[in-house]
């Protein structure tokens, strides 16, 4: 059966405003310059990379959250210890150590 080749989904795009400071846009036209990108290539770059590292950030907050309410409804816990004997060994013998 032959492969058919298909479009790549394109992500339709809308023009939002955002109001920075002239010093902002001059060190955006500067930095566009000297890496040959557009300001607005900058911008929507700039503003990809925000929000995939604070997403991951408010994900973690989640995850910690959800492990401390685990703990104070069981009580089960790794005492220091063995927690540090585990890491010594993860270190040691890579990804081959047995969790506590």
């Amino acid at each position: 059966m032959a492969h058919i080749k298909t479009k790549p989904q394109i992500t339709p795009q809308i023009t939002q405003g955002v109001k920075i400071s002239a010093e902002t846009r001059d060190r955006l036209k500067t930095l566009g310059q000297y890496k040959d990108r557009s300001t607005h290539w900058l911008m929507s770059k700039a503003v990809e990379e925000y929000l995939e590292r604070e997403e991951r950030y408010e994900q973690e907050k989640r995850e910690d959250m959800q492990r401390w309410e685990n703990y104070v409804a069981s009580g089960a816990h790794i005492p220091q210890p063995e927690m540090e004997s585990w890491m010594q060994d993860k270190i040691e013998q890579g990804k081959d150590a047995v969790k506590p």
